[in-house]
């Protein structure tokens, strides 16, 4: 079982990491391609990298 607060807080943490990524990527004056695949990698492989470590599931007792 998936635990919804879980999943929105920890996806509100990657999306202001990815926000973060496209600020310094801006800072930095990077390529156009680099503000799309910077944060969907954060975004997608943050939320796999969760998912696959449990951080995401119910505990028991909840």
């Amino acid at each position: 079982m998936v635990s919804r607060t879980r999943v929105v807080l920890g996806m509100l943490v990657l999306a202001a990491l990815a926000f973060g990524s496209v600020a310094l990527l801006a800072a930095m004056k990077a390529d156009a391609t680099w503000f799309t695949m910077a944060p969907l990698g954060i975004l997608s492989g943050g939320a796999v990298t969760a998912h696959s470590l449990g951080w995401f599931n119910k505990k028991a007792g909840d």
